[in-house]
């Protein structure tokens, strides 16, 4: 029988774009899933499509946060609120394509990674990304940058669980600093060779937010806790 997989959708703000990434995991040729879906105090509508969907899939749990909180923060609550043996991200603005969920799984469980992440399409472009760091050993890569794509990520509860989950003092490049907190503890990430993602660049949070996810990022290849 297959495992319960929990996916972390965290939004803000997004009605435009939340109804795909919803679809595009109730679709997903993996059915044993909850998708737990979390609104951080948006002022749109998001909160209200979101439920909508809630009524229509009973495989939705539905939170609302009453003051935005940001991503980090967001993400520890839902894993917290999370039953699944693996848990996976989404981001609100991307879509998973149907099959990505079906071979993460197939991948961890016939092979000894707790961790895995996939490649990803840049929407209305033909770019694939990560490019050259996928060859790469991200071992080392990651001592300067992030080599992995944030919401491709699955990774076993129990290993997310064990390490701390989400560093709550990274307000932004929470991710990167969760995956080389991973490495340096000698778990093995895998970049599964295929495109199993579709990612937003344009005016998304990373986008909207340079400067400051620059100086995140800094302060996790220097191994500082950044001032917020």
């Amino acid at each position: 029988m297959s495992e319960l997989i929990s996916v972390l959708l965290s939004v803000h703000n997004d009605e435009i774009n939340i109804r795909k990434a919803i679809e595009s995991i109730l679709t997903q040729e993996y059915e044993n899933i909850e998708l737990l879906l979390l609104d951080d105090a948006s002022t749109d509508n998001t909160y209200n499509v979101c439920e909508e969907y809630s009524y229509i899939d009973n495989r939705i749990k539905l939170f609302k946060n009453s003051e935005n909180q940001g991503l980090t923060k967001s993400l520890n609550k839902l894993i917290k609120k999370s039953n699944g043996v693996f848990i996976a991200r989404q981001d609100s603005d991307d879509i998973s394509y149907k099959n990505r969920l079906m071979d993460q799984y197939n991948f961890l469980i016939n092979s000894d990674f707790d961790i895995c992440t996939s490649l990803a399409k840049i929407k209305d472009r033909s770019k694939v990304i990560p490019g050259f760091s996928k060859h790469l050993n991200p071992n080392i890569t990651v001592k300067y940058k992030n080599p992995f794509i944030h919401g491709t990520l699955m990774i076993k509860s129990e290993t997310l669980i064990k390490i701390g989950m989400y560093n709550e003092n990274f307000y932004y490049a929470q991710d990167y600093k969760l995956f080389k907190d991973l490495i340096e503890n000698k778990h093995k990430i895998k970049i599964i060779k295929k495109v199993l993602y579709e990612i937003n660049m344009t005016d998304n949070i990373s986008m909207k937010n340079k400067n400051e996810q620059a100086y995140f990022a800094d302060c996790v290849r220097r191994n500082i806790i950044p001032i917020n």
